[in-house]
């Protein structure tokens, strides 16, 4: 016994040095003092850690982190609010229950709705302003498709109506407008818009209303969407209009090549955009840049501004990688896309306009594209048409300049160019270099047909028109690409920590 507690002691106090004792009754006195209290020491301990053990069962969980324009301060589970995640269960009003009660928090620090893994079937639903939306790696939001969760709002104003139809439209699935500070984001969590359901309905015209688009955030400042999966949208994927100061960051969306205007990304209306490291595969453009439909965006007159586009991967073999318009009446001005590749995709960058637009496209750089299996390389057309209305007026003619494409390599292509300006309004300033692409076996005997064009090329396969003289060998210089970078650049993402706590 006597060697048990001296080696107790010894955990305890190190320093404590141990002689053999004669074992006279005052050493006797005072060991069993020191026994006593060492004893009394280590029950407490035992207690103490019994306690810990206890509180640390009750709060243990699982950290998560990710990167984002802001963190928060307070974060609660869908669970929280009463969500299922069994697939069949709508969750609209967890959702909206959530949101409400988390608002309370915007001004002391922002929150958080954490959404577990499972199957949560919900209609749309808004956001609130200092707020982060985050998905599970395993969690997947699926789209109701009950109508009645879709509520009916006005078409935007600098479109003057719905996109399908001449009515309102379907709220988005998240939604959201005049907001600071928000942010969708996850794991790589997937939102599913299950379209066919209204695929089906636009292609029998059995739509009174246009089709929603799975994320819409309107007259919005600092918006995050990143790190999530984007499946089966009813029509568009993501839809920022009106908004400013936006970074849309890996994202991967996909929908069947035959859906009907499921366009990746479409910066609307908007300036200090930052879109980046995603992959696309679409029925239609995979990034869309807009700005108002004819007379409505003319009148409105907000322009798409200081967008970077960089390392975007896309497939769409109906439509374009980039496309600028054709709803550009407010006009588009300071694009910069860098490392693009396109794959089996119809045109690499696509400028789309008609007479009655009105706006502009101006100071357009591209770099960096590598394309495989494309019919045009590159496009612009002056004859777009579909018009909003009958009521656009026909002098209101785009102005299309300073367009510069350089740094390219393309295989396995239909046709270099397809460029159509607009008669006695050509499009201006066109510079291509550093160009080399392959013609497919089946190509187009003339690669390149230009009309109502004016510019130069440098160092370009095949020959270019003759409207695109080439500057010959002792005046090759690449075409302009600003070396200066855009506010949305300097915008670091902070990294933040989150503890799931479990019962």
């Amino acid at each position: 016994m006597e060697l048990l507690w001296k080696a107790h002691m010894r955990q305890f106090f190190p320093a404590y040095t141990f002689r053999a004792y004669a074992w006279k009754p005052f050493d006797k006195c005072i060991e069993l003092r020191v026994i006593r209290l060492v004893c009394g020491l280590l029950l407490v301990t035992l207690l103490n850690s019994e306690v810990a053990e206890s509180r640390k069962s009750k709060t243990v969980g699982t950290s998560f982190e990710y990167k984002a324009i802001n963190c928060r301060a307070y974060s609660a589970s869908l669970t929280d609010f009463g969500g299922v995640g069994d697939g069949k269960t709508s969750n609209t009003k967890a959702f909206k229950s959530a949101i409400s009660h988390l608002s309370e928090h915007a001004s002391k620090g922002g929150s958080q709705l954490y959404v577990p893994a499972g199957k949560w079937l919900t209609g749309s639903f808004s956001l609130t302003s200092h707020f982060t939306l985050y998905l599970h790696k395993d969690a997947v939001l699926l789209a109701s498709q009950d109508i009645s969760e879709w509520p009916v709002i006005e078409p935007l104003p600098s479109y003057g109506r719905g996109r399908d139809a001449a009515a309102g439209r379907y709220t988005s699935l998240i939604f959201g407008t005049n907001l600071t500070d928000v942010i969708v984001t996850g794991d790589n969590g997937t939102i599913d818009g299950q379209g066919a359901f209204w695929w089906q309905k636009f292609h029998k015209k059995q739509l009174k209303y246009t089709r929603p688009y799975l994320i819409e955030l309107m007259f919005s400042d600092k918006i995050q969407i990143s790190n999530l999966t984007l499946l089966n949208s009813p029509s568009w994927n993501v839809h920022p209009v009106y908004s400013s100061n936006i970074i849309i960051k890996g994202l991967t969306i996909i929908a069947p090549v035959p859906s009907p205007n499921t366009d990746g990304i479409n910066p609307d209306s908007c300036t200090n955009t930052r879109i980046e490291d995603c992959y696309i595969v679409s029925g239609d453009d995979c990034v869309a840049v807009k700005s108002g439909w004819d007379q409505y965006g003319i009148k409105f007159g907000w322009p798409t501004k200081q967008l970077v586009i960089r390392r975007l991967t896309c497939i769409s073999p109906e439509s374009a990688a980039i496309a600028l318009g054709s709803e550009m009446s407010g006009g588009i001005q300071d694009v910069r896309a860098e490392d693009i590749t396109a794959i089996h995709t119809e045109s690499g960058v696509r400028i789309k306009t008609a007479v009655g637009r009105g706006g502009y496209v101006k100071d357009i750089y591209v770099k960096g594209m590598t394309l495989h299996t494309m019919k045009w390389v590159f496009w612009m057309t002056g004859s777009y048409g579909s018009h909003a209305d009958s009521h656009y007026d026909p002098k209101a003619l785009p102005e299309i300049k300073g367009i510069n494409y350089r740094d390219v390599v393309a295989d396995n292509v239909t046709m270099a160019a397809r460029l159509e300006g607009i008669s006695n309004d050509p499009f201006t300033g066109i510079c291509i270099s550093n160009v080399t692409i392959n013609m497919a076996a089946k190509a187009k005997k003339q690669p390149w047909t230009c009309t109502d064009i004016e510019g130069t090329t440098s160092g370009v396969t095949p020959k270019p028109c003759s409207s695109l003289p080439d500057q010959g060998q002792e005046n090759i210089k690449p075409c302009d690409f600003p070396t200066d970078d855009l506010p949305i650049d300097s915008l670091q993402l902070k990294k933040c920590v989150y503890l799931i706590k479990h019962a």
